[in-house]
């Protein structure tokens, strides 16, 4: 036992390491609770836009002087409005509009890193530095993340309603557009949260994993909530830990250990696993 915690608190001996593991659980659990929604209602690939979408406003605002996160969580915005101003023309589709928007975007930022006298790795800005997080970032991280957190949860109600009938939200009188509207702020500043730990590319899978694992392992929404965030937040230790020890990378191994968990509910959840499936599937042809 005591072996045990000697290897876990070796790390946290350096200021670097927990900063690293603060950012990390913070960061996860937030996209753990925003990805429950965004599995919902099939929003995977607005995750995916916006997070690649901030590229170029992250590199306009070293250039100008400004906070990283507040370019990026710009560009998250005018994403999103670009969206979905291309996708109420009646001939284009939203996935159309969303693939449009976010590769232009996404290529602007490469273009701007290559020609604009920048210190900006991309290397870091595309699969996160975690162990770079000095205080003021994760003092950020921290602010941003708890203030997403307490808007999900208090609009747990009406954002879960939304996800699960709109059409229902509307009859009752909540602002669908409204809520729509929180959700996508909400998912430009979970991604600015996330950068410093998982990058550009590793917050989405951050953004969806989660959520579809609580699916797989829950029947009820409360429930999947606590599973998906719970999850996150493990794979966030789980990873860090791992990649200290075996010299990995710190956000792709979060991300793996998140994939380990689905892939492990995929096959074993007791309802909706692969196994029970394969067990009702006999049970029904036995019947017959």
């Amino acid at each position: 036992m005591e072996l045990i915690v000697e290897i876990l608190a070796a790390p946290l001996q350096f200021a670097f390491m927990q900063n690293a593991l603060a950012v990390a659980v913070v960061a996860a659990g937030v996209c753990g609770l925003l990805s429950c929604w965004l599995v919902l209602m099939g929003w995977s690939l607005m995750g995916e836009a916006v997070a690649h979408s901030i590229l170029p406003g992250i590199v306009l605002a070293e250039l100008l002087g400004v906070p990283m996160a507040a370019g990026a969580f710009v560009f998250g915005l005018l994403a999103v409005l670009l969206i979905g101003g291309i996708s109420s023309t009646p001939v284009i589709k939203r996935d159309t509009s969303i693939g449009v928007v976010f590769t232009t975007l996404f290529a602007l930022g490469l273009v701007l890193i290559s020609r604009v006298p920048s210190q900006t790795h991309l290397q870091h800005i595309l699969f996160g530095n975690v162990l770079g997080t000095s205080r003021t970032d994760l003092w950020q991280v921290l602010v941003l993340g708890l203030a997403t957190a307490a808007v999900l949860l208090l609009a747990r109600r009406d954002l879960t309603l939304l996800a699960f009938d709109r059409t229902y939200a509307h009859t009752v009188g909540l602002s669908t557009a409204g809520l729509s509207a929180l959700l996508l702020v909400l998912l430009a500043l979970t991604t600015v949260t996330s950068l410093q730990t998982l990058g550009i590319i590793l917050v989405v899978a951050m953004l969806v994993i989660p959520g579809a694992t609580g699916m797989l392992t829950c029947r009820t929404f409360g429930r999947m909530l606590m599973v998906s965030s719970g999850g996150a937040v493990f794979a966030a230790v789980s990873g860090v830990y791992l990649s200290y020890w075996l010299d990995l990378s710190t956000g792709g191994t979060i991300v793996l250990v998140q994939s380990t968990l689905f892939g492990l509910a995929y096959v074993f959840a007791p309802h909706k696993g692969m196994l029970a499936r394969l067990a009702r599937a006999r049970r029904t042809a036995a019947a017959a």
